[in-house]
């Protein structure tokens, strides 16, 4: 039977913060050697980072080991945004194939080309994918990964360290990393689900995009883009109207066919810009004619509810074992009273026997069964018991 645990663990002396946390995550596996291991860690030195990291998967001795540095990191019920700290989980999976990875990108006279990713298998049933956006094209991976993948539902995120480039650290079975993408592929004997919560709310009509060019929107239900956003935004109440100045998302629905598009139904992109001069409105993506869109508000309620529904959703699918958890680095205690918020929503929801995680710079889950590239989002990976 698969068993989990999670540790946290602060302090100024990292590496004994790291072996602290692996003696909590590793506790109720009772003895046995853990078969996946995740390490993230928090601090403002990266070679700190990089000794806690490597100390943690020295002690844990698990047949597979990977992590990341980050601005933050979430274990035992908690999250520690800024300050020294190590994150550990830990899970016996005796029956799982674990297939550890790590990308590396190339630039050739025709583009970049990405190796190291292994072949699917019909056995393999998800891939946890660990970045460093600096050296590698991770949104095109990610967008791309489909095809390529034959599917496999991609989940994790973006690793930070301080100072920005040259300072994230990856780790994977004991070796520290400076680039790439570090994952391992999950499959054979073991029950895992996805969900993403985006954490945004529909305001306004359901539209067609009438006309588009790239990421601009051009028309919206046949009128020009930006008099429907001023007409929509007119109509809505005082306290949505100061939602949509401090920041407007666009949803695009990712199932054409459906008769009624509702919250979560969408795939969420923020507005950029908009021009009232050319009427046009521009997304943080490519939005191409005929698709149906709506305009979204995030706000901290509008998340917690998201999130809470998601939770009673996946909760009547199946029991939860164990979780792991990629919040972005926005959520915290930029959006909520603190930064517990995203950790306590899945354990009540979901009531698993470890959850740990961190806060990335950006978030990977699949929405509709493709693969995406998030923001302010909480990208969860979840293993049945």
């Amino acid at each position: 039977m698969p068993d989990f645990g999670d540790g946290l663990a602060q302090g100024a002396d990292l590496v004994a913060a790291a072996e602290n946390a692996v003696a909590q995550a590793t506790a109720p596996l009772g003895g046995r050697r853990p078969d996946l291991l995740a390490v993230f860690v928090c601090h403002p030195d990266p070679d700190e980072m990089a000794r806690a990291g490597e100390r943690a998967m020295q002690v844990a001795g698990a047949r597979v080991a990977i992590g990341c540095s980050a601005g933050g990191v979430i274990g035992d019920g908690r999250g520690v945004e800024s300050r020294p700290a190590v994150a550990v989980w830990a899970a016996a999976l005796p029956d799982a194939s674990l297939t550890p990875f790590r990308l590396h990108a190339t630039r050739t006279e025709t583009g970049i080309t990405v190796g190291g990713m292994p072949a699917r298998t019909d056995a393999d049933e998800v891939a946890i994918v660990l970045a460093d956006p600096y050296t590698f094209p991770i949104q095109g991976f990610v967008e791309q990964s489909g095809e390529a993948l034959r599917g496999l539902p991609l989940v994790g995120g973006l690793a930070s360290g301080p100072g920005g480039a040259g300072a994230t650290r990856l780790f994977l079975d004991g070796v520290v990393h400076e680039r790439g993408v570090v994952g391992v592929t999950i499959g054979g004997d073991v029950r895992v689900r996805t969900l993403v919560s985006q954490g945004c709310r529909p305001v306004g009509p359901t539209m067609t995009v009438t006309a588009a060019e790239g990421p601009h929107l051009q028309g919206l239900a046949g009128q020009p883009a930006y008099r429907k956003l001023e007409q929509i935004v007119s109509e809505l109440d005082e306290r949505e109207q100061q939602m949509v100045a401090q920041g407007l998302h666009l949803g695009v629905a990712m199932d054409e066919y459906a008769d009624d598009h509702r919250q979560g139904d969408f795939l969420i992109r923020g507005v950029v810009g908009a021009d009232p001069e050319q009427g046009t409105v521009t997304i943080g993506d490519v939005v191409e004619v005929g698709r149906t869109v709506r305009f979204q508000v995030r706000d901290a309620a509008s998340a917690d509810a998201d999130l809470d529904w998601l939770m009673t959703r996946f909760r009547g699918e199946g029991g939860t074992a164990g979780a792991l958890l990629f919040s972005c680095n926005g959520r915290g205690r930029a959006m909520f009273p603190d930064a517990d918020h995203d950790v306590a929503a899945v354990r009540r929801g979901l009531s698993p026997e470890g959850v740990a995680g961190f806060f990335a710079a950006g978030e990977i889950g699949p929405v509709a069964s493709r693969n995406h590239l998030h923001a302010f989002t909480a990208s969860v990976l979840a293993f049945g018991g």
